[in-house]
């Protein structure tokens, strides 16, 4: 009987200290703030900002490790919500959108052969340009910067990946 009780209470006591254990706060990942093509173009009307859209499927196992892997990744992220507006787009299920007097299909029309693909805009929501299939983190964040910094308008990207990026870009996206 007496061993009884001292289990019990050693029992109870190791439920109260636990539940008296200092709780550590949840760190909140970090997140792409996804916007939708009709917000991205009118928060672009006041403040001018590069476009990429995320054009997948919900069959497409690709995107979905996009998802996963490379819209996770710290260094995407962080680029992402300080140089674009971030827009995910299903064309099997989103309503087309008038980017002024062009439509956004009509836009890509021919031009995405397969999904994922991303699409680059300008501040102005012109097309610079899609880019098809999976990126893993790096090579997401070279082309960010690529486009985000308008390095395509001073050299091709692969003399940008091999030289300008590793000196100007710190990034570890892996």
């Amino acid at each position: 009987m007496k061993k009884l009780a001292i289990v019990t209470l050693s029992a109870t006591l190791l439920v109260s200290m636990m539940a008296l254990k200092p709780q550590t706060p949840k760190v909140e990942e970090s997140k792409i703030k996804w916007l939708t093509l009709d917000e991205a173009y009118k928060l672009n009307q006041k403040q001018p900002r590069k476009v990429f859209i995320d054009l997948y499927t919900d069959w497409c196992g690709w995107c979905k490790v996009m998802d996963k892997n490379t819209f996770k990744n710290a260094e995407v992220v962080d680029f992402v919500n300080k140089k674009y507006y971030a827009v995910k787009f299903n064309p099997e299920k989103d309503a087309d959108v008038m980017l002024g007097k062009v439509s956004f299909k009509n836009m890509l029309n021919g031009k995405v052969t397969g999904y994922p693909t991303t699409v680059f805009m300008s501040e102005k929501m012109a097309l610079i340009q899609p880019v098809s299939g999976y990126l893993e983190p790096r090579m997401f964040h070279q082309v960010l910067a690529y486009f985000g910094d308008n390095n395509h308008e001073k050299e091709p990207f692969e003399q940008f990946k091999e030289k300008t990026y590793p000196g100007k870009y710190t990034a570890k996206a892996q």
